[in-house]
């Protein structure tokens, strides 16, 4: 248990899922935090790893604001959608952008489970996504929980996989955007790929986790095509095991806070039949470069890192 001091905000963390989310009720976020409360915050990050915040109708730079207080603020993406934005370091999770961008209709990066940007030999650390108008129904988001996915594999296939490294790339095995797409420019001309380790090892709390998603992997390296696939089903078929799961209905003006290092998710799979306009802005902090239980790190194969900015 870690023990505080008492801070000048008060507020309550309740536990959604049986292995990750909580809601936390009672702050005001557009207010400035003291010190203790941001580390009562990310205290809770830690151990909840998914924090969902409700009523919070923040501007952009409150947003901005709020995420300086876990780390340094990287801009919106590697691939700069919005180079005219006053706010670099928004992402907009916008429906119709989404749609332009990929040729073909979607409501985020992905309707598949991925942990954010994972192509980049230094993913994000932590994500920060807030509402600003979201459908009436449907549109939730889902978490899993990559420690828990490990945690409960057999033992011999821990062993075996701990020494597997997987390359990610955007799109992973099965690229989701049509062909001429502006997302298929984007990929070709500035391209991100990386080898990972299977198994990362947190930097903070030293829980290990699987480090593979639908998303960004495409090839456990050193396998046949045939031996890749029929691992990386195996292992993508666990992180999607519902038991390791947390479904959260968005509202508008609120915030979800996620540990990126730890956990995948999965944008909304219940829209494309419904015309509705979703729009959500992102905010993400610089991440560190995956170790493996080796102690090996993550090694770049294109691409350079993505440093946050003071």
């Amino acid at each position: 248990m870690t023990t505080f001091a008492e801070p000048t905000t008060t507020f309550e963390i309740a536990p959604v899922a049986g292995y990750l989310g909580a809601e936390v009720e009672g702050i005001d976020l557009r207010k400035r935090l003291d010190a203790v409360t941001v580390a009562r915050l990310r205290a809770a990050l830690l151990e909840h790893k998914v924090l969902f915040f409700r009523g919070q109708p923040l501007d952009h730079a409150e947003q901005i604001a709020f995420t300086r207080y876990f780390g340094r603020i990287t801009n919106s993406h590697p691939y700069n959608y919005d180079p005219d934005s006053p706010h670099q370091e928004i992402l907009e999770v916008d429906s119709r952008k989404y749609a332009a961008r990929a040729g073909t209709k979607q409501y985020s990066y992905a309707n598949f489970w991925h942990s954010d940007v994972s192509a980049l030999i230094n993913p994000p650390a932590i994500t920060f996504l807030r509402s600003e108008l979201v459908p009436e129904v449907g549109g939730d988001t889902t978490w899993t929980d990559l420690g828990a996915a490990y945690a409960n594999l057999p033992v011999s296939l821990r062993k075996f996989i701990e020494g597997l490294r997987a390359e990610h790339r955007f799109g992973g095995r099965t690229p989701r955007w049509a062909s001429g797409s502006r997302s298929e420019q984007h990929v070709a001309a500035e391209p991100y790929i990386t080898e990972h380790p299977v198994v990362r090892v947190h930097p903070e709390t030293g829980e290990r986790g699987l480090f593979v998603t639908p998303g960004f992997t495409s090839r456990i390296i050193g396998l046949s095509p045939g031996q890749s696939d029929r691992i990386l089903d195996l292992l993508f078929d666990e992180i999607t095991n519902p038991a390791y799961t947390v479904r959260i209905r968005w509202e508008n003006d609120s915030i979800g806070v996620w540990d990126n290092r730890i956990t995948a998710h999965q944008a909304p799979t219940d829209l494309d039949h419904l015309d509705v306009v979703r729009v959500l802005h992102r905010t993400t902090i610089e991440g560190d470069v995956p170790v493996g239980v080796d102690g090996q790190t993550s090694v770049s194969v294109v691409g350079e890192p993505f440093y946050g900015n003071d």
